[in-house]
């Protein structure tokens, strides 16, 4: 019997062992599985966090790129306006009329700030050109074989972008035929620089490029991607490109992108072509018609995984914690007594804690009674310090609508030559009794002055002195307007202007009016604190927190010192030079802020520079 007893024990010794090791093994494969479910799921996360912000950014380069254009696109068609063009085209042998279209041309190319004008008769031979004083001037060329000339031949507006033959610099053609008496003389071309775009896309580790209708990429953030094809070019494609010499001496040789996986809505995980720093990438697209071109961002996929990894080792950190956890608590039901002693002393600590309170309790009731009473007089303090600050609100927008007469005068100059020359026109064109093209040019006049309307009618509206009300005010409309109003002085002194914005319908309660005076100040703030930077990018995000709007403007100023940061909205503290500045910008757009049931803060930027962030409590839009 005794022999028995001891061979059952190690029997049911080794089965509970055996229990043991298959409990924890299965512990280990569901904390790894877990660990593993985290690990895609904060990949997802990042990944669609990164296409959001993509699809944003491509929105903005597509409509900085359109808005580029659209200024260029009348440009072509008002020449035909021109009776020394109507004339030299009549008349190609006139040199002495050759002379006066080029000076034309030059001075129109120089107020337009294009890249070159020049005319073209019906066989594609350059009559008059704005680089006529130029050794490699137009005049003479024969460019017949152009797409963007052959399209305004047959009477269809052109439009092309190409690498010129006679230069060699690329740019976006315009073309537009010039017709008299209902009779084609020829074709009127503009070509502009868009390569200036490529400045602002530069995202970090981003990379952003633009392709035409074959893929072929002419505009990006890598200029070793430049002039090369997505995927190989049909010997079709080729040969239709060499005709056309759109890229001239470039090969077009394939850039080696390599799709790794497909996303749903048109995005792809891509690997980049060099193969010594080869990374994977998000890349998503963007069409822009009717110019069959496409814009093809990618975004770095590096801090997504590195996120999925810390989160994977966090998951893991965690089911380790917890398994202790359980451990340590089987452990504490062997201490019962402990646990008993600890509960005692917990009541005693509680007791006093109560004491506590009970005394704090009654030392705030008697300073709220006294912070009652001391609010009486704030209030009446409150009321007067609104009607200066109103004042000096007022004040401040009349000095900056004299520092912007200068910019709005050179915005004027632009409609007002063109208005002076197609009235000249029109007179002329009454007098000869072509009444349907006096019409005509008595439209576009309208037009223009509509324009100039819209100019002034912005200052106006800055000019005038805000109410007390508050109502919901569109947050892109207010930055909008602002920017309007610091547009020539960002243009002038070179800023890069980026822009983003989650949702084009966020509102704020509060008052445009002084919102916008509030966000002019800050802009004139971060251009003074660019002036004389190697770098200037003035960067403006509207996001959502919660019921909250934010605003943030971001500069790459030298930022401001934690010292004088404890002081910025101080009235009268200012750290500008005597005489610029009376330090009441800030302390005016602080208290504007908390009037309106917000903040203003201020942090300074992982590049050195400063971010003001105004929150605003977010409202419904107004419904009519």
């Amino acid at each position: 019997m005794a022999a028995a007893a001891q061979t059952v024990l190690p029997s049911v010794s080794g089965s509970r062992l055996l229990r043991r090791f298959v409990l924890w093994l299965l512990v280990l494969v569901c904390c790894l599985g877990l660990a593993l479910l985290v690990w895609r799921w904060t990949e997802n996360a990042a990944i669609d966090k990164l296409r959001l912000a993509g699809a944003q950014r491509l929105d903005s380069y597509a409509v900085s790129l359109e808005n580029l254009l659209s200024k260029y696109d009348f440009l072509p068609g008002t020449l035909e306006l021109n009776k020394d063009v109507i004339a030299l085209l009549q008349q190609p042998d006139d040199e002495l009329l050759r002379a006066e279209v080029n000076a034309h041309l030059e001075q129109l190319n120089k107020l337009s700030k294009s890249t070159t004008i020049y005319i073209v008769n019906l066989q594609g031979l350059t009559q008059a050109s704005s680089n006529w004083r130029e050794p490699d001037s137009f005049v003479g060329d024969n460019v017949a074989f152009r797409p963007y000339v052959r399209d305004a031949l047959r009477r269809t507006p052109g439009g092309f972008y190409g690498v010129g033959t006679t230069r060699g610099e690329p740019g976006y053609f315009f073309a537009h035929g010039i017709y008299h008496n209902g009779r084609m003389l020829g074709v009127a071309t503009v070509k502009v620089n868009i390569e200036k775009l490529e400045k602002g896309w530069v995202q970090g580790t981003d990379k952003v490029m633009l392709t035409d209708a074959h893929g072929v990429v002419f505009l990006s953030s890598v200029p070793d991607w430049k002039y090369r094809a997505l995927a190989p070019l049909e010997p079709a494609v080729l040969q239709e490109l060499e005709v056309s010499r759109q890229y001239f001496s470039h090969a077009l040789l394939p850039l080696g992108l390599r799709e790794l996986r497909q996303l749903d809505n048109g995005a792809s995980i891509v690997a980049t072509p060099a193969p010594a720093e080869r990374t994977r990438m998000l890349s998503q697209t963007r069409s822009l018609s009717p110019r069959k071109w496409q814009f093809v961002y990618l975004s770095d996929l590096a801090p997504a995984e590195a996120s999925a990894r810390n989160a994977f080792l966090f998951t893991w950190l965690s089911e380790a914690l917890l398994v202790m956890l359980v451990l340590y608590a089987r452990q504490r039901r062997r201490l019962g007594r402990q646990r008993q002693r600890a509960r005692l002393d917990l009541q005693r600590a509680y007791d006093h804690l109560e004491t506590m309170v009970a005394e704090r309790t009654a030392s705030l009731q008697q300073m709220t009674h006294n912070l009652s009473e001391e609010n009486v007089v704030r209030r009446h303090a409150e009321q007067k310090l609104r009607q200066a600050q109103s004042d000096l609100v007022q004040a401040g927008k009349m000095a900056v609508l004299g520092q912007m007469s200068a910019g709005i005068t050179h915005e004027l100059n632009q409609p007002l030559t063109a208005l002076r020359t197609m009235s000249d026109n029109a007179r002329v064109l009454i007098e000869r009794g072509r009444l349907d093209e006096a019409k005509g040019n008595l439209a576009t006049i309208s037009q223009l002055i509509a324009r100039m309307g819209a100019l002034t009618g912005q200052l106006r509206q800055f000019a005038r002195k805000a109410d007390a009300s508050l109502k919901p005010v569109p947050v892109a409309a207010a930055i909008t307007a602002a920017l309007f109003l610091v547009e020539r002085r960002v243009e002038q002194e070179r800023v890069n202007f980026r822009m983003s914005m989650l949702s084009q319908d966020v509102h704020a309660l509060c008052d445009s009016n002084r919102l916008e005076q509030v966000l002019v100040n800050l802009f004139t703030n971060a251009l003074d604190a660019m002036d004389g930077c190697a770098t200037r990018q003035l960067t403006v995000s509207v996001t959502r927190s919660f019921q909250k709007a934010m605003i943030s403007v971001s500069d790459t100023g030298p930022g401001i010192p934690e010292a004088i940061r404890n002081h910025l909205f101080e009235p009268f503290f200012t750290t500008k030079p005597q005489g610029q500045g009376l330090g009441l910008g800030l302390a005016i757009s602080e208290q504007i802020i908390r009037e309106f049931g917000g903040m203003l803060l201020v942090e300074s930027t992982t590049a050195g520079g400063a971010r003001f962030i105004i929150e605003l409590p977010i409202a419904e839009p107004e419904t009519t």
